[in-house]
């Protein structure tokens, strides 16, 4: 089976691994420190506070912003719920908007038509190795006097006009998830040029105070702590980063220049604003379901877009899923994500693009 997203691990995070149990120290130390220090520099942001997973980093990041009981953060009905859930966890109200039919991220048209009196946040969310359209998004918030909080949670590495996403708005994460770009198994980092926001964000994850060690608490916190063994992985990816881009880069070209006369399988919109990170190659195709079973029984994973928000059966009578998202519906039963790992093999990524050609071949 070709896998349609694995990471790349080897000898290089063992080397890590190896620095922390020579340590002994297991729980955010000097490789904690490391990684968030690689991660400022590859960001361009004054500060990364490490997290559990990218999940909580997006809870510190609304209660920083004292977003709670009462409050409506407008969130793109096309992500992973985890953007929707952490907005629930901090007590607010997640509002749904439909998405932008190109790059398939947070439409500013749409969140206008929701803002409400209660409104205090915009979500933006960079999806599939894309940036939103930031320079609106931040002028729609400057309008209304939002906050806003971007999840660039599969953004590891993503530039919108040559800044990196997660450090236009207020607040910005980054997931370290297994599947993502680079990973520490899980984790996440808060990215803040904002010097009290950074610290109120390092309270909630330290148990209330400022300092590790102490037991004097200044607020209510909790522990979302990071680990070294957590560190010692992302320390490896980091260093391994520009040759991952480059490889789903190289990829990404050869899937959309040798596919490119199938007009029934269209590769994703790039925002030539935006240099994108090819976390999945994306393609829509009104033959999803057929293809997608196809390319099983050749031993060949494939992935369904994110399920639309408001479509979600546990928001059902808890959050209001009423109105209309036709651009969502599209491209979830349009969209696939082809295998995109760093270490797909030219003769596997040769196979997957001859068999996707024989599909339409036996069709037209």
């Amino acid at each position: 089976m070709i896998i349609q997203i694995q990471p790349w691990i080897d000898e290089e995070e063992l080397i890590q691994l190896k620095r922390v149990v020579d340590s002994t120290f297991v729980v955010e130390h000097k490789l904690t420190k490391e990684f968030e220090e690689m991660t400022k520099q590859m960001a361009g942001s004054k500060h990364a506070i490490a997290m559990t997973n990218g999940t909580v980093a997006l809870y510190c990041c609304l209660k920083a912003l004292n977003i709670g009981p009462g409050d409506e953060v407008i969130v793109p009905d096309m992500t992973f719920i985890a953007t929707a859930n952490a907005v629930i966890m901090a007590g607010a109200t997640p509002v749904f908007a439909d998405v932008e039919p190109d790059t398939f991220c947070f439409s500013v048209t749409e969140a206008e038509k929701k803002i409400t009196p209660r409104t205090k946040c915009l979500m933006p969310v960079h999806l599939y190795g894309q940036a939103a359209d930031m320079d609106k998004v931040m002028a729609l918030a400057n309008k209304y006097d939002l906050k806003v909080i971007e999840d660039a949670a599969q953004g590891v590495g993503v530039r919108f006009n040559g800044k990196h996403v997660g450090t236009f708005g207020h607040l910005g994460i980054l997931s370290y998830y297994g599947n993502k770009t680079i990973t520490c198994g899980e984790g996440g980092v808060v990215l803040t040029d904002d010097d009290e926001l950074a610290k109120l964000c390092y309270r909630l994850k330290n148990h209330g105070r400022d300092v590790k060690g102490t037991f004097m608490h200044e607020h209510i916190g909790f522990n979302f702590s990071f680990t070294e063994m957590q560190a010692a992985i992302g320390i490896a990816q980091m260093i391994k980063l520009e040759r991952i881009i480059s490889r789903k880069k190289q990829l990404a070209d050869r899937y959309y220049q040798e596919l490119s006369d199938l007009p029934r399988f269209k590769p994703a919109y790039i925002d030539l604003r935006c240099t994108p990170v090819f976390w999945f190659t994306s393609f829509l195709t009104e033959d999803h379901k057929a293809i997608s079973e196809y390319l099983l029984e050749n031993g060949i994973q494939t992935r369904r877009f994110f399920y639309p928000l408001h479509l979600q059966p546990c928001y059902k009578g808890i959050v209001d899923v009423s109105g209309e998202y036709p651009v969502t519906e599209r491209i979830y039963n349009q969209g696939i994500s082809l295998p995109s790992s760093y270490g797909l093999t030219d003769e596997e990524q040769t196979y997957i693009i001859a068999k996707i050609k024989a599909f339409y071949a036996d069709r037209d």
